[in-house]
């Protein structure tokens, strides 16, 4: 569920930066550069998410006791 929540919401957000830059800019709307854009960035999140641990460190365990 985390998967599509992930890519619905960059899909959203994506292609609405898509949409405001292109009117700015005074070029055609692309829709698909909206969508690959945004798959693009949702495996950098799920890649940036793995690569983070979730455990605490020793430090912050010892500060919260």
């Amino acid at each position: 569920m985390q998967y599509i929540v992930t890519f619905f919401w960059s899909f959203l957000l994506v292609s609405m930066l898509n949409y405001v830059v292109s009117s700015v800019l005074n070029v055609d709307f692309n829709f698909m550069n909206g969508v690959i854009i945004s798959l693009v960035f949702s495996v950098l999140v799920f890649i940036i998410a793995a690569v983070i641990p979730n455990e605490s460190t020793p430090d912050a365990e010892a500060e919260h006791h």
